[in-house]
């Protein structure tokens, strides 16, 4: 019997895979160049800064040299030069004591946070809520208060605490530097609330608590970015402020925060660079210290109002 035989089909090897394109490496990556608004910006910043640290430069710098040193070369400090004694003599100046300065102006900013925070967080609770036009007006009433410079409301204001006896006093100090707080406190709390959801309000009302009990429990504690941005807003503000507590407490009631006290111990006409520089650098370091410390509050409570929760 005849058998028949099927050609057989010659199996190809397989193919070796195409050759992948070469992958581009880091370094073979280019960056873009930067065009020319970038440039420009960082321009702009560098300028600023500079505007900004030359004088605080020339202020520490000239903190520990004498006075010949200081007119000959402010901007240059040499070894044979630095003496702490000027920073020494200031600490235990008569005219300017630095300790009570510091008690008195942090005494301050203790109360005007505390009585600004205390009035405005439930007043922008109520704007944030609020659904009507009125509430938009009570807010624009608020905001109003950022246009109107502090300086102008003072005559009217001495006025106003000397017809109720509070002139030259502590609690008349407050109640104003607290008023002036309100716009800007008032008006990033409501920012920022308006980002909180409305169930936590109706959560708590199905509790059984009532709305200033579920302000304070459940939404107080939830603002603590934002209170924190003005906490260090009004703290920078109060210590930095001269007319206000010169104006309004006054020479001749002896209190003295830190700017009256420097300028109690400088003098108006002074040209003794040894007793300026010194001083000033001690009334404005606590105040660069905390801003260094807590400036990435100021930023995460303004970027926390600024979203939509």
């Amino acid at each position: 019997m005849a058998t028949t035989t099927h050609p057989t089909t010659p199996v190809s090897p397989p193919s070796a895979p195409a050759p992948s394109a070469p992958r581009p490496t880091s370094r073979s990556r280019r960056r873009p160049a930067p065009g020319a608004g970038t440039i420009l910006k960082w321009v702009v910043l560098g300028l600023g800064a500079l505007v900004m640290l030359v004088p605080l430069y020339i202020m520490v710098i000239n903190a520990f040299k004498p006075q010949d040193a200081i007119i000959a070369s402010p901007l240059a400090i040499t070894p044979d030069t630095f003496s702490l004694e000027y920073l020494q003599a200031a600490l235990t100046s008569e005219k300017f004591n630095v300790v009570k300065a510091y008690g008195i102006t942090l005494l301050f900013v203790a109360l005007v946070n505390l009585c600004g925070i205390a009035l405005a967080a439930p007043v922008a609770y109520v704007i944030a809520r609020g659904r009507s036009k009125w509430h938009l007006g009570l807010l624009l009433l608020f905001v109003s208060g950022l246009f109107i410079p502090g300086q102008v409301t003072l005559i009217p204001v001495v006025f106003v605490l000397r017809v109720l006896g509070l002139i030259n006093t502590i609690p008349g100090f407050i109640l104003f530097e607290t008023a002036a707080t309100l716009p800007v406190t008032i008006f990033l709390f409501a920012a920022y609330l308006r980002t909180v959801p409305r169930d936590i309000d109706e959560a708590a009302a199905l509790d059984g608590a009532g709305k200033i009990r579920a302000f304070w429990s459940c939404i107080f504690p939830i603002m603590k970015p934002v209170v924190a941005t003005i906490v260090v807003l009004n703290s920078i503000s109060v210590w930095n402020d001269f007319v206000s507590p010169q104006i309004i407490l006054g020479p001749s009631s002896g209190i003295y925060t830190v700017t009256t006290g420097v300028y109690a111990a400088v003098g108006e006409f002074s040209t003794d660079y040894t007793t300026v520089f010194p001083t000033l650098l001690l009334a404005v370091s606590p105040a660069i210290l905390f801003f260094v410390l807590m400036q990435r509050h100021i930023i995460g409570g303004l970027v926390a109002g600024a979203t939509k929760g």
